[in-house]
């Protein structure tokens, strides 16, 4: 299981939210390059980064940092927020990122997503982030989709769709535990590659997940605050 260290840009800095809500990001570290290649040292290829000011707004917002990251950290770049049109994916993909993420397009612009996937294959990822198991969108500020989080799932994997980054909102930042039954009904529901987001605290949340044999987690306020150490947790999912 690949474990991805997560770093989300608010207004060029490194910050942490609670359940997605942007009146509590805090913080969490000075550069976004040297945290990065913290992580690198730590034993980490990938890193998963956010641009939390372009999912609220619909376009790039941090994207020198992005590339600065990808360039010169010797980490592998999956990214999300503010990716709604072919254009800035091939962007973003042509100047050294790894992966993109696209969220609210799966609500929004399925047709979108199929195009991304057919041009770019497994450099594409979809986000899925749920609220009471439903799909949230833009910044996970409209919570107007009526979809499930499985049946959004199940269209994308009809789309081609190869890897699926879900997050139950309501555990992100929490350090409650990531939501492992919605994970198992979704890995069950699909043959994409899961990785699991929102929550996760310890390396017991890493062994249920490895157990699980999911594709991936992301880990970010746990690395943050010391619940979690990273190398450890890399060496558990070996």
């Amino acid at each position: 299981m690949i474990i991805f260290p997560a770093i989300d840009i608010h207004e060029g800095a490194c910050v942490r939210l609670y359940k997605g809500d942007f009146a509590t990001a805090q913080r969490v570290a000075e550069d976004p390059l040297k945290t990065a290649c913290a992580f690198r040292q730590a034993g980490a290829e990938w890193i998963h980064m956010v641009d939390l000011d372009g999912a609220k707004t619909g376009t790039p917002q941090n994207r020198a940092i992005f590339l600065q990251v990808a360039r010169d950290s010797g980490l592998k770049v999956e990214l999300g927020g503010g990716i709604r049109d072919l254009r800035t994916a091939e962007d973003y993909l042509a100047n050294g990122v790894e992966r993109v993420i696209l969220g609210s397009a799966a609500v929004k612009d399925p047709a979108f997503v199929r195009q991304a996937v057919k041009e770019f294959g497994e450099h594409v990822a979809v986000g899925i982030d749920a609220k009471n198991g439903r799909v949230s969108a833009e910044g996970w500020l409209d919570d107007s989709s009526n979809i499930g989080y499985v049946e959004l799932a199940k269209r994308m994997e009809d789309i081609g769709v190869q890897v699926i980054i879900f997050t139950d909102i309501s555990k992100d930042g929490t350090l409650a535990g990531p939501n492992l039954a919605q994970l198992r009904a979704i890995d069950e529901a699909v043959s994409c590659k899961i990785v699991a987001s929102g929550g996760i605290k310890s390396i017991q949340d890493i062994e249920a997940l490895v157990a699980m044999g999911l594709y991936g987690a992301i880990c970010g306020k746990s690395l943050y605050q010391g619940t979690l150490d990273l190398a450890t947790a890399i060496e558990c999912a070996r």
